[in-house]
């Protein structure tokens, strides 16, 4: 079966995001365009993620998969998705530990917003969150299995923290076998790390309800859950 997938989406709690990312908006227009499982991915934190599952529970809305979007100490970002919440909190707290300490300033990144289900807001996070880990590159992949999830390189064809503007290259040493590309990225780069045999995804990065995917990308599976998603997109290709 195929199922329709969006897995770079920002919240409210991404300082970079609208604040009116919050849970019931972000899984209704998910639902209003036709999207059958999502994923989370908020700067290297998944506290958003457990409020937004349970508001996807109370509309049948779509899968939700909680992840975050790392920061290396490269800057360079990495989506990273988990089979469960609570190996994604467990994942979400010890990157937490390893930020550079910025206090965050409201009034120059933006707010950052913990909301309950109902898009009532639960608190808000001091520590600025988009700053580089103290986690690399090439651990990222062995990080990420450790709690049963996946990592790959984010947009890798925008110069702004894609590991290519910032690195110049893929190397297998990293571990990658899936890189994801934006919506308009150039079909030569895709060519070419298909060529490679690197496996494709393709997300919105989505940081307002405008932005985020239509029906266009899909994996094709037997069920839908997280651990077969997370099983897939290490050895799926793009269908677009």
């Amino acid at each position: 079966m195929k199922f329709y997938y969006d897995f770079h989406i920002h919240t409210c709690l991404s300082p970079c995001a609208d604040d009116d990312m919050t849970p019931c908006n972000i899984v209704g227009m998910a639902k209003l365009v036709g999207l059958d499982v999502i994923a989370i991915t908020d700067h290297n934190s998944c506290l958003n993620c457990r409020a937004i599952m349970e508001a996807s529970k109370e509309i049948d809305g779509p899968l939700v998969i909680a992840g975050m979007e790392l920061e290396t100490s490269e800057n360079v970002h990495m989506v990273m998705l988990f089979p469960d919440i609570d190996r994604a909190e467990a994942a979400s707290e010890e990157i937490f530990k390893t930020l550079f300490k910025i206090k965050n300033r409201p009034d120059i990144y933006g707010n950052q917003i913990i909301a309950n289900s109902d898009d009532t807001e639960r608190g808000r996070l001091d520590q600025l969150l988009v700053v580089s880990s103290e986690l690399g590159v090439y651990d990222a992949v062995a990080f990420a299995e450790k709690y049963g999830g996946v990592a790959y390189p984010a947009h890798i064809d925008r110069p702004s923290n894609g590991i290519l503007g910032i690195l110049g290259s893929i190397d297998e040493d990293m571990g990658f076998s899936t890189v994801e590309f934006s919506a308009t990225a150039p079909d030569e780069l895709k060519k070419e790390y298909k060529s490679r045999g690197y496996n494709i995804v393709s997300d919105s990065d989505s940081h307002n309800l405008g932005s985020l995917s239509d029906r266009i990308n899909y994996l094709e599976l037997d069920r839908l859950s997280a651990e077969d998603v997370i099983k897939a997109i290490k050895f799926i290709r793009s269908k677009q």
